[in-house]
């Protein structure tokens, strides 16, 4: 049985006035928030409903693939820890996006946010133009700056996708 997800989701706008990285962490986490509040009030198989054919993107497939994206930037290239894939694996590189009946939203959230929680702690205390230790798959090397101004960029691309979703599970919309 699915539950309905109806947590509310805080989402703070960012200054106007602040300072660069500030700016950076608080448009990052605005963006982590919108996808947040996308899956408010639906229940898992609202989640796992796709946008529409051929495709399969999906809510709960966005939310897992948000996490594999946390962890890929921020464990593997700024860090440089070798880490496993969440979902995804070699027979099926998308498998974060490929969900099952069996994939829940209280997991994949709960996922979501302890990589939001480590990136932050892997952030902290680093210089934006600190180069990552870690190799991106195409052996460059990437500075925070750029990897926030890239994840912000990845948010934005993925909230886009799930405004649609949503408006066409329930015809909610909304920024």
């Amino acid at each position: 049985m699915t539950t309905e997800h109806t947590e509310s989701v805080p989402r703070v706008d960012p200054s106007t006035t602040s300072g660069e990285r500030e700016a950076l962490e608080q448009w990052l986490d605005f963006h982590r928030a919108t996808l947040a509040m996308k899956c408010e009030g639906l229940d898992d198989a609202q989640l796992r409903t796709p946008s529409a054919p051929p495709s399969d993107l999906n809510l709960l497939g966005l939310v897992r693939h948000m996490a594999e994206v946390e962890r890929g930037w921020f464990r593997r290239v700024l860090a440089g820890e070798e880490t496993q894939w969440i979902y995804s694996t070699e027979e099926d590189r998308d498998r974060d996006i490929h969900v099952t009946d069996e994939d829940t939203y209280k997991e994949a959230y709960a996922t979501w946010q302890a990589e939001i929680a480590h990136a932050r702690t892997l952030a902290a205390g680093r210089d934006l133009d600190d180069l990552g230790v870690g190799k991106h798959r195409t052996g460059r090397t990437f500075n925070l700056r750029w990897i926030y101004l890239h994840m912000i960029e990845e948010y934005a691309r993925h909230n886009g996708h799930a405004d649609l979703i949503r408006e066409r599970i329930d015809g909610a919309t909304g920024d």
